[in-house]
């Protein structure tokens, strides 16, 4: 069955009483009318919509359009408005029409003519049609340049909104994507799947969402890089216009946690000799940075939420409220759950601030965004202080490796590579790492790593640990699994993520496994015996 073509459109109270009501109206242009003059477009039913005031005008050009275009089917509706340019009254008006009009998509293809009526009616017409509540295309009509006393048919164009079909169009909006992206990740071609498609969907939210976004992630793994990086995205796009504000909650205690969030007046506590506006408002239309908000006192998280919600919250000591529009980001490395579990966190206000929550991995687990990394390290080193540092082959494939090994623990994360990548940078001599320099390195790295270990308390006994985490069931064990389970549990505990304790557990087999799947296989391992993850964290 050959769909139906319909044309929505409002009368031109001024285009369409061109040339007036005598003969003459044949000789210009008109843009209703002319619709019906396109020798290509075949309209089965057009949808007029006009004022109860000109109904002479509709008439007449319900009269001239059934003559250049007898098959259409012309339907006339009363569309009255005390004010066609008040934008509200307009869009309401629009939007209930199309709520109650029986669109049939399967059978009919819409056209909203967009030529004719105010300015707003226009612009209300290209959102209704945006938004899909009028399933249509736009048909825009006009005339040739300076020809509008000659062609009275003039000429046309179809506008289809789903952007996916416009090829060009849709590489620009992907390009502006990938370029935010690139962005957030300080230009750093990183090769984990995983942490690229998380900045993808950060881009997204970044650009689209003013709602608060929680970072989450080991200390060292590059929170408040990305916090500062998702400011400069929107400061970019123009999405803020204020400054980007950041504070480490962990530093933030009584009356000071309150006079450096909110302010405070003059007198409101001992020491308080002048006014101090606070963070929130010195971030109004920027961004404001909480760093480590496990940190924050109950009382600051209360007043915080209000916050957030209202943008309005008194200074210390006020009796009036200051406002701040500004936009949240927060970071953490503690999980907040457990903070609301054991009553030092609010529950409300963890889930306002977690509509988004992006997780960010620490350097163990992203081995493959080690090397651009290292790069990306040398080339600030460069930048720093005016040396340009490079590895020798062996020292670069030396040091990768190892940086990628089993022993590789990175408890800074990229806090350690960055420290790493300086001091090599000052002690290469004539600016070059030779294998030698990246052994040294190495090795103050790990004697590093070890002191945390050395600090850990005196091990209990193999059935000690076992019956701790098991229970009675230990008891049933065989002798020759007590130390084997004994011993991945311990490093479990030491290990910070179920992926990084496999890659230690495993560190000989994956490597002749084209595809190892570390934490799958401790997973396993440990449902063996009843256990998951979680029950041997301790």
């Amino acid at each position: 069955m050959q769909r139906k073509t319909v044309v929505i459109g409002f009368l031109g109270t001024t285009l369409d009483q061109h040339g007036g009501f005598g003969p003459k109206r044949w000789d210009v242009w008109r843009p209703t009318v002319a619709i019906g003059q396109q020798p290509d477009i075949l309209v089965d039913r057009f949808e007029l919509l006009h004022g109860s005031g000109f109904q002479k005008l509709a008439q007449t050009i319900c009269k001239d359009f059934a003559q250049v275009s007898p098959e259409t089917e012309l339907r006339r509706h009363i569309f009255d408005l005390s004010d066609p340019w008040d934008f509200e009254e307009v869009y309401a008006a629009l939007y209930d029409f199309a709520e109650n009009y029986p669109f049939d998509t399967d059978r009919e293809d819409y056209l909203v003519h967009i030529s004719t009526g105010t300015h707003v009616l226009q612009i209300c017409l290209f959102l209704l049609t945006e938004s899909r509540h009028i399933p249509a295309r736009l048909l825009q009509t006009g005339v040739e340049p300076r020809a509008r006393d000659m062609n009275p048919v003039g000429i046309y164009s179809i506008i289809d909104l789903d952007l996916s079909r416009y090829d060009k169009l849709a590489e620009r909006f992907q390009h502006k994507a990938s370029t935010g992206a690139s962005l957030l990740k300080s230009g750093i071609e990183t090769r984990n799947a995983a942490f690229n498609a998380m900045i993808a969907q950060l881009e997204r939210v970044s650009a689209d969402s003013t709602e608060p976004i929680l970072l989450t992630g080991p200390t060292g793994a590059g929170k408040s890089r990305l916090a500062q990086l998702i400011y400069d995205l929107r400061k970019q796009r123009r999405l803020v216009q204020g400054q980007f504000v950041t504070v480490n909650c962990a530093t933030l205690r009584g009356d000071a946690a309150m006079s450096t969030l909110f302010g405070h007046r003059k007198g409101a506590f001992t020491g308080a000799i002048q006014d101090r506006i606070g963070l929130l408002r010195q971030a109004d239309g920027g961004v404001l940075f909480l760093d480590e908000i496990g940190e924050l006192g109950l009382d600051e998280q209360a007043m915080l939420l209000r916050a957030i919600e209202e943008k309005r919250f008194y200074p210390l000591g006020a009796d009036t409220e200051n406002s701040s529009n500004f936009q949240l980001i927060c970071g953490t490395n503690r999980e907040l759950e457990k903070q609301v579990a054991l009553g030092r966190f609010r529950e409300d206000l963890l889930a306002r601030i977690n509509l988004w929550t992006f997780h960010l991995p620490g350097l163990v687990e992203r081995p493959e965004d080690i090397e651009p990394n290292l790069d990306y390290e040398l080339e600030q080193v460069a930048v720093r202080t005016g040396r340009r540092i490079r590895f020798n082959k062996e020292a670069r494939e030396l040091f990768l490796s190892l940086a990628t090994g089993a022993d590789a623990r990175w408890r800074g994360n990229f806090r350690d590579l960055s420290a790493a990548v300086m001091r090599l940078g000052v002690l290469a001599g004539g600016g070059r790492v030779d294998a030698a320099l990246a052994r040294a390195e190495w090795a103050r790295l790990t004697a590093g790593w070890r002191k945390f270990t050395d600090k850990a308390p005196e091990q209990t006994s193999d059935m000690a640990l076992l019956q701790a985490v098991m229970g009675q069931a230990a008891l049933s064990l065989d002798l020759f699994d007590v130390p084997q389970l004994a011993h991945v549990i311990r490093c479990c505990r030491e290990s910070r993520t179920l992926s990084e304790a496999g890659r230690r557990l495993f560190a000989q087999s994956r490597k002749n496994k084209a595809r190892p799947n570390d934490a799958d296989r401790l997973r396993k391992y440990l449902a063996r015996f009843g256990l998951s993850w979680e029950c041997v964290q301790g």
